[in-house]
């Protein structure tokens, strides 16, 4: 009995990622480097893969910061222009993966596909993250709701990073 009560009250008064500033250590974990325009996928302490991005056509346009993914969605609708999802016309792709980069609760920024595929590696976005769609659905397939987004425009590399946000040590 002690051991449960020992239990609840350490999962009751501890900081619960995602509401944390960082991960915890072995969580997944998003590094997005504006410079490179390269994307980091972290998990379980380490970087897992490196995927090659398209970022805002000026540096203000992709916000910087630590934001959360809270919202997912397959074949998203693209509102701006009334297209439907899965249309070859839609250039989210087949996959988004939204963030609360300037409290807009995940609608307006994200990580996503794209339909032009020759734009990934440039500055071109109104400020979302565009990958190639075989990219962001392999992505997408791996984060939970919750997972940690830090975007930055500097000269660090991934490595350095991932240890100054607590992702890896």
């Amino acid at each position: 009995m002690k051991l449960f009560l020992s239990l609840v009250i350490a999962v009751t008064l501890s900081p619960i990622w995602p509401l944390g500033q960082n991960p915890l250590i072995g969580d997944p974990y998003i590094i997005i480097n504006k410079n490179t325009n390269e994307l980091a996928y972290v998990n379980y302490g380490a970087i897992q893969e490196v995927y090659p991005i398209a970022t805002g056509v000026t540096a203000d346009l992709t916000p910087e910061g630590e934001y959360t993914i809270t919202v997912k969605a397959k074949d998203p609708y693209y509102r701006k222009k009334d297209i439907i999802g899965g249309s070859k016309h839609n250039p989210l792709g087949t996959r988004w993966l939204g963030f609360d980069a300037r409290k807009t609760e995940g609608r307006i920024y994200g990580i996503h596909g794209t339909n032009n595929e020759e734009s990934i590696g440039k500055y071109v976005s109104n400020g979302c993250v565009r990958m190639h769609n075989k990219n962001v659905e392999e992505l997408f397939n791996k984060i939970p709701l919750g997972t940690k987004v830090y975007i930055y425009a500097k000269d660090l590399n991934f490595d350095t990073v991932a240890k100054m946000k607590g992702a890896i040590r």
